[in-house]
């Protein structure tokens, strides 16, 4: 329960997927497919919104793998 009100308190992160589609290349590691996600996150702090952060993170298909996240 005290977690909880720490979380209001401080500010939670939440993560929502905005889209995905498939990014040119191929995986350094087992040469597998690329996909992109893009992701937005909202930091609040007693419920108010602070700000909103778009990230592009790239992953493998095949093996999971992160290969790198974009900030716009």
């Amino acid at each position: 329960m005290a977690m909880g009100a720490v979380r209001v308190l401080c500010g939670a992160e939440k993560e929502r997927v905005v889209g995905t589609r498939k990014a040119s290349g191929e995986c350094p590691r087992c040469g597998g497919a690329v996909v992109a996600t893009d992701v937005e996150s909202e930091r609040r702090i007693l419920g108010l919104p602070l700000c909103l952060k778009s990230k592009r993170k790239y992953s493998c298909t095949r093996c999971f793998r992160r290969l790198v996240t974009l900030y716009s």
